[in-house]
């Protein structure tokens, strides 16, 4: 097997698609690069991280390309430990204390909270969202048999009794139950071992947020209120506010 040539695509009009798809992404690394070699501040920041990271939150959302965590936070680099899947699911733990599913988002849990130490989780869904529809319209298991096990994960948020009656009011069905996904899967997150004593010691903190798309807005779950609220409201009385 030695010398043969790595083919990172395979059909006729690969050079095209690289030619229009690709452009916009390497302009984008030719202008890091030089900024990088023109800022003496920015090129010394990463050098600093290079020893090491210590973020204090870790993230999880969707994959979605609209919704972009560093964008929406203004975090500079080091500042999250980020995971994205399809619908922003995390899957429960069994009663041994291991994921059910997918080993790779507990293993992100694990480390952020048992190593990186991270003292607050941030879990956002959005509008618009793509998985959402799937779970909220279904999907043909036959041909996306991967997708249509993995979206299992959210099928308790079509149950609309067992969230608070306020969540997802005024918002279309379908986003009415990626609000609903959003607690669901903190729910998940609940369920491993390590997180429930890490919340039990106050040294963890869980947080449900939802980004509009069009507005374009974050909202935070409100406990008090039982609703999405822009997060100015939602933390306005908070150590955060």
């Amino acid at each position: 097997m030695h010398g043969e040539p790595v083919r990172v695509c395979h059909w006729a009009g690969c050079r095209d698609w690289l030619a229009t798809l690709m452009r916009q992404l390497l302009q984008g690394v030719r202008a890091f690069h030089e900024a990088v070699r023109s800022d003496e501040s920015l090129r010394g920041s990463y050098q600093r991280l290079a020893a090491g990271q210590r973020p204090d939150t870790l993230y999880v959302g969707c994959s979605d390309s609209r919704v972009v965590p560093h964008l929406l936070s203004t975090a500079e680099p080091g500042d999250l430990f980020v995971v994205r899947n399809v619908g922003n699911m995390i899957p429960p733990a069994s009663a041994r204390g291991v994921s059910i599913g997918d080993r790779s988002e507990a293993a992100v849990l694990e480390y952020a909270i048992l190593h990186l130490k991270v003292r607050d989780v941030v879990l956002c869904g959005h509008s618009s969202c793509g998985a959402m529809a799937a779970l909220h319209d279904g999907i043909d298991g036959a041909t996306n048999p991967n997708l249509a096990e993995w979206l299992r994960l959210g099928m308790p948020a079509l149950d609309e009794a067992c969230f608070p009656p306020s969540v997802g009011e005024e918002r279309t069905p379908r986003d009415a139950t990626s609000q609903r996904n959003v607690l669901q899967q903190l729910r998940h997150v609940r369920t491993y071992p390590f997180v429930a004593e890490a919340l039990d010691a106050g040294r963890l903190r869980l947080h449900g947020w939802w980004f509009d798309i069009e507005e374009p807005v974050v909202r935070a779950f409100h406990e008090s209120s039982q609703r999405f609220l822009p997060i100015e409201l939602a933390y306005a009385q908070s150590d955060f506010g």
